[in-house]
């Protein structure tokens, strides 16, 4: 039996808060819909279009300490009630954040456990 498929983006429903920074606007403390360690759901963004650049910076607040992590982001896809955006450049300690918060929430963790090694993430890791 041939194995063609591509494994897909284990996407979990996870809602915090975003902040996202244009060239031209920003939109702050946005809910999030959904999440994978290669793109996120952002609710209540317009006037964007498809192909734009920002930084986006997801809020994660703990019992006792707030972490931020953020990332470089392009719009792969505007709806009438957000955006999706897909990143491309990811410090490496946001990276194992974000992989975590998807592996803890998915149903299917073993498909989030090696994602590094088996097919890496899209875009470019850098020192923050």
């Amino acid at each position: 039996m041939e194995h063609d498929e591509r494994r897909k983006n284990t996407r979990v429903s996870f809602h915090t808060t975003a902040s996202l920074k244009f060239p031209e606007m920003s939109f702050d403390k946005c809910e999030t819909r959904d999440l994978s360690i290669k793109d996120v759901f952002v609710l209540g963004v317009q006037g964007v279009e498809v192909e734009d650049e920002c930084e986006v910076i997801l809020h994660l607040s703990g019992m006792t300490s707030d972490l931020n992590l953020t990332m470089r982001g392009k719009v792969v896809r505007v709806q009438g009630d957000g955006v999706a955006i897909c990143f491309f450049e990811i410090d490496l300690d946001s990276f194992y954040h974000l992989k975590n918060i998807v592996y803890y929430n998915t149903e299917n963790p073993d498909e989030v456990a090696n994602v590094v090694d088996d097919e890496g993430v899209g875009g470019v890791f850098v020192d923050h």
